[in-house]
């Protein structure tokens, strides 16, 4: 047995249906439904129902292509992994990095969240929580109290941690929902979608700004946490794909009722000078129901400000911690970092180090936008792997068992591609730039690992790579030549520009999946699973050699 397989044989396989269902949805409904439809509604007015529709159908086709990966693979912290089979460790790695920065980013922005809702709380001390634009000091602080709670909670077992979470799961849909009904009846302007510049006051490009950086992407995002957790699934092959398409469905539905009741429940008086862009919430869903009178409604948005977020990170502080042991187990981390404690299946070390991070991300960034901008463009660079990985080891390891395997992947994959190119466009530059070389900065540590072996060994996995570090400079310079309205230099007409970023995401999509070889990572995988197949199988006929004695 490989150290790999000793380490994930301490997992507890404990985790059905209901509780990942209740993981997707504890992901996607954290900040993003008390901030995001403000946010929404100020980049895109009322079009902004149309953003969380097209987030949806972006995350629902790559969470396809991730479904059928993570019924394969069922591994802790299986997102940063597939790249990995496929392509070897440079795309393995880029694909890991990004991936991991985009998730553990998102723990000390749910605690930013909690803590700038608490600002609007009629007491001195909690208004100098936050000045505006980010927290101050002491709402650091509390952040950090935040971040300590979330890390414990997830100290102590795989168990407890699922049955906290379902519990928060349900009080977290049962408020949105209330929310959504409460102010659609004390409240339901329709003067506000037809006015103030009517219903694309800013154009259809400001749509799709929208679905990448005001917190949409953030929001659905959640969906790959039941994949992540695929190690402790006592099914994965079926509880997987329904958990994960569920999750995502699920919070359409509510998104969509919450943007509705946001833009007609915005007193008239509010929009009178500048309109939607001019919005100055701090707690926005809390700040509307005061207005209408619901005080009941206020306090209890004040309560969920801690409940939602809480919930999403301590969800987001489990499943990276399983993300940090499958880098580990990759080849690019220090060996500490993939033990999993035998008593209670927590790989501790793992924690300490995302707990690190979440401090270090909490100081340089303290306001939920700021996060949120982050975190969206590099979720988005993260999801690039899943369709071109999936499409790969179809060729690759045609004879592997496929739990769930899709007839219509073929097009689905080049799709997804499609999309997640798209959005990582429409997320503007320069912030595509900046998130770009965010993944730069990660190279190091690869190089400290890789450039270390024989070139013989190292240039397949170079070659193989390539096309990803290709592609990310590619898109740089689109994004930097590409359309005002997005950000660019306005050397790509409006129009042509789609086609262009169309066109690119399709070649390197072709190339991606063409580059893919039989790295040792693939070959290791596929002896694990047939291990396991094995063993399976000698179980079953024990079994029946027992019960036909009897």
């Amino acid at each position: 047995m490989t150290t790999e397989q000793g380490s994930h044989s301490h997992y507890k396989r404990s985790l059905g249906t209901v509780a990942l269902t209740a993981v997707g949805l504890g992901s996607i409904i954290g900040s993003g439904w008390l901030f995001g439809a403000a946010r929404a509604a100020a980049l895109a007015g009322p079009a902004a129902i149309f953003a969380w529709v097209i987030g949806a159908a972006v995350a629902l086709t790559i969470a396809l292509t991730y479904s059928e990966l993570g019924s394969m693979f069922p591994k802790a912290g299986g997102m940063v992994r597939y790249g990995q089979y496929s392509h070897g460790s440079l795309a393995g790695y880029l694909a890991a990095w990004a991936n991991w920065i985009a998730i553990v980013s998102v723990i000390p922005g749910e605690a930013t969240a909690s803590v700038q809702y608490m600002s609007s709380w009629d007491f001195g001390w909690a208004k100098e929580l936050y000045d505006g634009k980010e927290l101050t000091g002491g709402g650091v602080a509390l952040a950090s109290v935040l971040l300590v709670f979330y890390f414990f909670l997830n100290w102590f077992a795989i168990t407890l941690f699922a049955k906290t979470n379902t519990a928060i799961t349900v009080f977290k849909l049962v408020v949105p929902a209330l929310t959504a009904g409460a102010l659609l009846m004390a409240h339901f302007d329709t003067g506000n979608v037809t006015g103030n510049g009517g219903f694309t006051p800013n154009g259809w490009n400001s749509v799709f700004t929208a679905v990448a950086v005001s917190g949409i992407v953030w929001a659905y995002n959640g969906f790959q946490s039941p994949l992540n957790m695929a190690g402790e699934a006592r099914n994965p092959g079926k509880s997987l794909p329904k958990a994960v398409i569920s999750s995502i469905l699920i919070a359409l539905v509510i998104y969509v009722a919450l943007q509705v009741a946001f833009l007609t429940a915005v007193p008239a008086a509010d929009l009178a000078h500048g309109g939607w862009a001019k919005l100055s919430y701090d707690s926005p869903l809390a700040d509307l129901s005061l207005a209408w009178g619901l005080n009941w409604l206020a306090l209890l948005l004040y309560a969920d400000a801690f409940v939602s977020p809480s919930g999403t990170g301590m969800i987001y502080a489990a499943t990276t911690s399983r993300m940090v042991q499958g880098v580990q187990e990759n080849g690019h981390l220090p060996g500490v970092f993939g033990k999993v404690d035998p008593k209670t299946g927590i790989p501790r070390p793992a924690l300490v180090l995302n707990l690190v991070i979440a401090f270090a991300f909490l100081a340089v960034f303290r306001g939920w936008g700021s996060l949120a901008e982050i975190v969206s463009v590099a979720t988005v660079i993260s999801y690039i792997t899943g369709p071109v990985a999936v499409m790969s080891l179809r060729r690759l390891s045609p004879d592997l068992p496929r739990p769930v395997k899709l007839r219509a992947m073929p097009v689905i994959a080049p799709i997804a591609m499609v999309f997640g190119s798209l959005v990582l466009y429409w997320a503007r530059w320069p912030l595509t730039g900046k998130v770009i070389f965010i993944m730069a900065i990660g190279l190091p540590i690869w190089a400290w690992y890789e450039l270390r072996k024989p070139w013989a060994e190292l240039k397949p996995h170079l070659a193989a790579g390539a096309w990803m570090v290709t592609y990310l400079l590619v898109m740089a310079g689109v994004s930097w030549a590409g359309g005002k309205e997005f950000g660019g230099r306005g050397y790509l007409p409006e129009g042509w520009d789609i086609l262009v970023v169309t066109l690119i995401a399709l070649g390197f999509y072709v190339w991606g999946v063409r580059s893919a070889w039989r790295n040792p990572t693939l070959l290791e995988a596929e002896r694990e699973l047939a291990d396991t197949t094995a063993e399976e199988l000698t179980g079953e006929a024990d079994r029946e050699t027992v019960s036909t004695r009897s």
